[in-house]
């Protein structure tokens, strides 16, 4: 990470976003914030990782549902990188209740849900720090140069 207030964070594509054919809208909103896709994979959630996932609500009672929501089909997770990438990717999704969330927003736009509600954001930097981990591997993980996107005068900005 080039500059000292890029973070990395966690977007999962749910399976409702799998399901509606729409990952390609949704991947293409976090790339034209300027945000750098450091990782990405397709994959199917066991229940291991869904309760390390969800240990802070595995004890209420809708804690099932989910699980076998997230377990439907395989789900994409990314790992991005940018300058304040966890309240960056926040405001692009939206609030977690789909019917209140902005238009324009990835669940403005395509979601009325609670539980459908198209992704998974991280909600802070340690728990970004802490799902990007638990979801790929450190050679998983790539570092590169956007070419559209430069730190110009950082210092000066920020």
């Amino acid at each position: 990470m080039a500059h000292p207030k890029e973070e990395r964070t966690l977007i999962i594509l749910k399976p409702d976003a799998v399901h509606r054919g729409i990952m390609g809208e949704v991947i293409n909103r976090f790339e034209r914030k300027g945000l750098k896709i450091i990782g990405m994979k397709m994959m199917q959630l066991e229940d291991a990782v869904l309760e390390a996932h969800y240990a802070h609500i595995a004890d209420k009672p809708f804690f099932g549902g989910i699980k076998a929501f997230m377990k439907q089909s395989p789900v994409v997770v990314m790992a991005l990188s940018g300058i304040g990438a966890v309240d960056a990717t926040r405001i692009i999704v939206g609030p977690t209740k789909g019917f209140e969330a902005a238009a324009g927003t990835i669940r403005g736009d395509f979601s009325l849900s609670v539980q459908s509600n198209l992704v998974h954001a991280s909600d802070n930097i340690e728990n970004a720090t802490a799902e990007v981990t638990r979801f790929f591997k450190e050679d998983e993980l790539f570092d590169y140069k956007r070419n559209d996107f430069e730190f110009v005068n950082a210092e000066e900005v920020f």
